[in-house]
């Protein structure tokens, strides 16, 4: 893991072709690319704000990326694969129980909504998924390998659900807690209400996916065509 003194740690595989001609070419750009889509936001990632962001020319910077959205593909693995070992690290642990986990993934979640690099990236990668069909990829893949450990966590605790209700449940757990993002994230108005968001959250999902069934739903969905 590399660490940026402001926005935390990125997993950064370094690359093989170029990588001697500095030892921390490849890191500087990327953490210099997070900084400059956080504080100014996409339209500012030019190669060349890059470069003097990194003290560097211009032909440096293509020396190690060979295009805009190869730049962007590395710093979203990056990012990914940052929570990936978060939450394997707390949730894939032998004996942890299933609520115990629900928990524990609760709460990464929305205590990573309280700093300052998600409140301010995800929203800039949400408007531009709408724009660009490359970055809608990458978010909507690191939204699935995040919620492949939601579903693992239904059916520990809620067996009898069936695949496609689970996944759609899992969909809905994690949208609940990203929209918390505008309201409860950095220097947002609720921001000194997550602990108490934590807790309803919490209680709330729990309740909602042991006891849920297919027969609620289809319920939900009959009692509307009545």
């Amino acid at each position: 893991m590399e660490t940026h003194p402001l926005y935390g740690e990125l997993k950064i595989t370094r690359k093989k072709s170029g990588y001697s001609r500095g030892k921390n070419g490849y890191e500087h750009i990327l953490f210099a690319t997070l900084n400059i889509l956080i504080e100014e936001g996409y339209n500012s990632i030019s190669f060349r704000n890059i470069a003097k962001a990194c003290d560097m020319n211009v032909g440096n910077v293509n020396y190690y990326f060979s295009s805009k959205q190869e730049l962007i593909r590395q710093l979203l693995e990056a990012i990914i694969g940052h929570y990936e070992d978060e939450f394997d690290k707390s949730l894939d642990q032998d004996g942890i129980a299933a609520e115990d986990r629900l928990r524990a993934y609760i709460t990464i979640v929305l205590e990573d909504i309280k700093t300052k690099k998600t409140t301010r990236l995800f929203p800039e990668l949400w408007v531009l998924a709408n724009q660009d069909s490359f970055v809608a990829d990458r978010v909507e893949a690191l939204y699935r390998r995040a919620r492949t450990y939601l579903n693992k966590i239904i059916l520990d605790l809620n067996p009898d659900l069936p695949a496609k209700e689970r996944e759609t449940l899992a969909l809905f757990l994690s949208a609940s807690m990203e929209g918390m993002t505008t309201f409860a994230g950095y220097n947002k108005p609720w921001a000194d209400h997550m602990e108490l968001i934590i807790n309803i959250t919490t209680k709330s999902f729990l309740d909602l996916v042991k006891n849920i069934t297919v027969n609620d739903i289809s319920a939900l969905s009959n009692s509307k065509k009545s």
